[in-house]
């Protein structure tokens, strides 16, 4: 077991992994970069490769998770592959540890846990029938802004009342990668991608500070399918990455509220919004906290810095920041991007729970959770009716969109 410094390995080499996570490492002083696996190898040794660039490691580039795990200087995992992939990839690495031939101190695993409540648990129950040391990576929980709003308003909450009503979106004009349009293999669509982040800080936001002391009791939803439908985009889809939103679509829309209760017997109410439709800078990410006498808002596209690109400028232009949907113009940049959305200290807090002997604060039955909310939010579009949580069964349920069932029309509305 690590000692000292954390050798991590990557299972997974796509954006989330290039972008935020790998990054992280450059300014986490006790871990480096160990490893990194991908099936497109070139993949990973482009990872591989920024790592060494940026000083934060010398890690291999596989495409065998396997082996990734049972090198010598990888002690912990950062699981960030698709969803389809994630029981497998985890039965394989149990596997590993438990024969003896990885010796690892923990796995981190990207949100949502899995694709249903199923798979979620299953994930569950293999890491905990061995000794690993465990972590939910849910970023948005650990965003500065997040953390300070949470501490500023619950200390008024002490004189005033607690917080009673949290709102959270995510919103920007679609993935990356083409099994994120895909409902079967991602698990559905918006919902699945994104309102796991909003219903997870939501209910951090609303809970007691160091506690999580809400019962959550009802759900209600709605999705549907405004931009992507389309025939004009419908058509980009099939072209660029394959699939056929006429016939299996996603949703590209999705407003739920789930509703709390808390120790006192009171109800607070947790709002997400999340869409694939937003055409604009880029990633935006709204959250506001309201309770009786104060309130909060955080907007990351209200960085205090912006850049212009003229015409003529733009042809040259770079990344500004996550999900830009152009190029010229106006548009705002996050100085340190992965930090605002809570990547830097996310993994650092992991690391140092990993190294600790320890699960992290959001472990993965946090990620369990996460998953319940989810399948009911799905569940409340389907049958058009608020969800009673005691009641319903979620352990069986493939959400409407992943079962390839889902209605994106009016009629789907009507029923």
């Amino acid at each position: 077991m690590p000692t000292d410094r954390l050798g991590v390995g990557f299972v997974g080499a796509g954006f989330i992994t290039r972008e935020f996570h790998a990054a992280t490492f450059e300014r986490i002083r006790d871990a480096d970069v160990a490893g990194v696996m991908n099936p497109t190898v070139s993949k990973a040794e482009d990872v591989a490769d920024a790592c060494r660039e940026a000083g934060s490691g010398d890690p291999i580039a596989t495409g065998d998770v396997r082996e990734l795990v049972a090198h010598e200087d990888v002690d912990a995992v950062w699981v960030t592959s698709p969803n389809h992939t994630r029981v497998e990839t985890v039965e394989a690495i149990v596997e590993e540890v438990q024969q003896g031939d990885a010796e690892l101190s923990g796995i981190a695993m990207e949100k949502p846990l899995a694709r249903t409540v199923g798979e979620a648990q299953q994930i569950v129950e293999l890491v905990e029938g061995t000794d690993l040391n465990h972590a939910y990576l849910e970023n948005q929980v650990y965003m500065p802004g997040v953390d300070r709003m949470k501490e500023l308003l619950w200390d008024s909450a002490e004189g005033a009342g607690r917080p009673y009503l949290a709102r959270s979106a995510e919103e920007h004009a679609g993935p990356h990668s083409s099994w994120f349009w895909d409902p079967e293999r991602q698990g559905g669509g918006v919902l699945s991608d994104m309102m796991c982040h909003s219903h997870k800080v939501n209910r951090h936001l609303l809970s007691r500070p160091g506690e999580d002391d809400l019962e959550p009791i009802a759900v209600t939803c709605d999705i549907s399918t405004l931009k992507w439908g389309r025939d004009d985009y419908a058509a980009e889809l099939a072209e660029e990455y394959d699939v056929d939103y006429h016939e299996s679509p996603g949703e590209d829309y999705a407003s739920a509220s789930v509703f709390y209760e808390t120790p006192e017997g009171e109800l607070v109410v947790g709002e997400a919004t999340n869409s694939w439709c937003f055409v604009g800078s880029g990633l935006r990410i709204t959250i506001e906290l309201l309770g009786p006498e104060y309130s909060g808002t955080i907007n990351t596209l209200e960085s205090g810095t912006d850049v212009f690109f003229s015409d003529r400028a733009a042809e040259g232009a770079g990344y500004v920041v996550e999900k830009q949907a152009a190029d010229r113009g106006k548009m705002p940049v996050l100085p340190q991007e992965g930090a605002t959305y809570g990547y830097l200290d996310q993994n650092e807090h992991v690391v140092d729970a990993f190294r600790d002997g320890e699960n992290a604060q959001e472990d993965l039955h946090d990620g369990l959770e996460v998953a319940k909310l989810v399948a009911a939010s799905y569940m409340a579009a389907e049958r058009g009716e608020r969800v009673d949580l005691d009641d319903a069964d979620l352990s069986e349920y493939v959400p409407e969109p992943a079962r390839g069932e889902f209605d994106a029309g009016p009629a789907g509305i009507e029923r």
